[in-house]
């Protein structure tokens, strides 16, 4: 009887013997955990009776509370930020509108002076300058969306206007702004000045 043998019997021989090994890793699974274990604690050099199983979870649980912690911390920082940079432009916008509310009195004097020029002062170079500071004035008011309020005709509203007389009218309906003298200023729902204004009674 020859001694060749077969490919397929080659192949049989192979798998038996890795599924042999197979069940041989299996079964010493276990031990080689509990030996790496064992190593561990000694490298670690716990405390007798510690469980390193336990200490690992609770590591992890410290670990996410940490976690959890500095998140909340960082989203807190973040509200924080931004409520400064809102408080610090509202700042500045007040501080803006306070510095305006400041200029008002000289823009009505610009105002006034205006509507007083004389006809054969009107061509002149230097009321055409001063007309130009006038218009710069405007122009800061613009810049920082400040609008006059001039209710003539309108009806009275105590939140806008401030009434310092009363007199009848039969132009205008009682209740009404019969005239302003002094224009009122307004930089969005933000009241600089009340308009100062007689009422038809």
């Amino acid at each position: 009887m020859s001694d060749i043998k077969s490919p397929a019997d080659e192949l049989e021989r192979e798998e038996e013997a890795v599924a042999s090994a197979d069940d041989s890793e299996n079964e010493s699974a276990p031990e080689q955990a509990e030996a790496l274990v064992e190593e561990a604690e000694e490298l670690l050099d716990l405390p007798e009776g510690a469980n390193l199983l336990q200490m690992l979870i609770e590591a992890q649980k410290e670990a996410q509370a940490n976690e959890d912690g500095w998140q909340r911390a960082r989203a807190e920082f973040s509200n924080y930020k931004k409520r400064i940079e809102r408080e610090r432009t509202e700042l500045f916008q007040r501080a803006a509108l306070d510095t305006l509310q400041a200029l008002l009195p000289i823009i009505d004097d610009f105002d006034r002076a205006f509507e007083s020029v004389p006809a054969a002062l009107e061509e002149d170079a230097w009321i055409g300058g001063v007309s130009m500071i006038q218009r710069k004035f405007a122009g800061v008011l613009e810049q920082y969306e400040v609008e006059a309020i001039d209710p003539t005709g309108a009806a009275f509203d105590p939140n806008l206007h401030q009434a310092i007389g009363a007199e009848e009218s039969d132009e205008v309906e009682s209740g009404h702004v019969i005239a302003t003298l002094q224009k009122g200023y307004r930089a969005g729902d933000t009241v600089l000045r009340l308009a100062l204004v007689k009422v038809a009674s």
